[in-house]
């Protein structure tokens, strides 16, 4: 039994989980006390917290093309090299082991243990969805840097509103989860100690109307992400919709040993693979799948040892 204790502890997983939550606690930073964004990474999170140790490299884009807060427009050089120089290294390992919206879907997995099924020729259907969505907020950012550029933004800004400066992320459900929500949680807590409990529950009549938009997006992505295990990282993050086309080139990848490896008489790699990476159907020397995030699911499910981790 021991033994059996310790196999399971060493796999990958484990530790995944444990660098998954240390990294959510290092984002928000606030027991740290760390200055405002020295940082900014691929991964879905939000910039609406005042201690906050990390930066979301696709709003970086966003507000540096909208000259955010009267700031000039700026070319998003780091931002930009964030996602080049990660992508390169590490591939979309960042998405399995660090980024806050994955582990809360991660989370959902313990909530609901029936999973929905998606049919291969759906999945390869939606995977599309997230360039999608990185299209669109990429082509307003760009046309509205470029109408600012040329001073006729007034009519598009007037249009657009908050969506003109940053068009993906007033909707983003982590900027709903890990800031709207818990800003709207203090501001209660603070009226409730100067005024009479009516009175501050009267105040949510006053929530700005993109909330009402913003919180049906959260809870359904949310609910989706409980029957679809990373149902969000597959079909709808535009961040990973950028790594997924650096994880081609990545120096990561995974390595199956033909010889080990039961191929079609186990397929067990394949079944527990939350982003259905057709493992099985891949050249068994070197794969980096635009979908794999690298969690490692599939290594630990191998009982004959047949994946192994391979950099470069």
């Amino acid at each position: 039994m021991d033994k059996r204790i310790k196999q399971n502890l060493l796999k990958y997983n484990t530790p995944r989980r444990i660098v998954q939550f240390l990294s959510f606690m290092l984002f928000s930073a606030i027991v740290f006390n760390l200055i405002a964004l020295p940082l900014l990474l691929p991964v879905l999170w939000t910039w609406g917290l005042q201690k906050n140790a990390v930066g979301d490299a696709l709003t970086a884009i966003q507000l540096m093309l909208s000259g955010w807060e009267e700031i000039n427009i700026v070319f998003p050089w780091l931002a930009l090299a964030s996602f080049l120089v990660i992508g390169i290294l590490i591939g979309k390992s960042l998405c399995g082991w660090l980024c806050p919206f994955g582990f809360v879907q991660d989370l959902l997995d313990f909530v609901n243990r029936k999973k929905t099924e998606i049919s291969r020729r759906t999945h390869e259907s939606m995977i599309y969805v997230k360039y999608g969505v990185l299209g669109i907020t990429l082509l307003i950012s760009i046309t509205f840097s470029a109408a600012k550029l040329m001073g006729v933004q007034r009519s598009y800004e007037n249009a657009l509103g908050i969506f003109a400066t940053a068009p993906f992320t007033a909707l983003s459900p982590a900027e709903t989860l890990f800031a709207t929500l818990p800003k709207m949680v203090l501001n209660f807590r603070n009226a409730i100690v100067e005024k009479p409990v009516l009175d501050a529950l009267s105040g949510v009549s006053s929530l700005p109307p993109l909330f009402w938009v913003q919180l049906p997006i959260m809870v359904a992505v949310l609910v989706f992400a409980a029957y679809v295990p990373r149902g969000w990282c597959r079909y709808f993050c535009p961040h990973g919709a950028i790594m997924a086309l650096l994880n081609r080139f990545s120096f990561i990848g995974l390595r199956r040993e033909p010889v080990k490896c039961a191929k079609g008489g186990c397929r067990r790699c394949v079944e527990v693979c939350p982003t259905l990476v057709p493992i099985l159907d891949l050249p068994w020397e070197k794969f980096s799948d635009p979908e794999c995030i690298y969690c490692l699911k599939c290594v630990d499910a191998c009982e004959n040892k047949a994946i192994k981790l391979k950099y470069p």
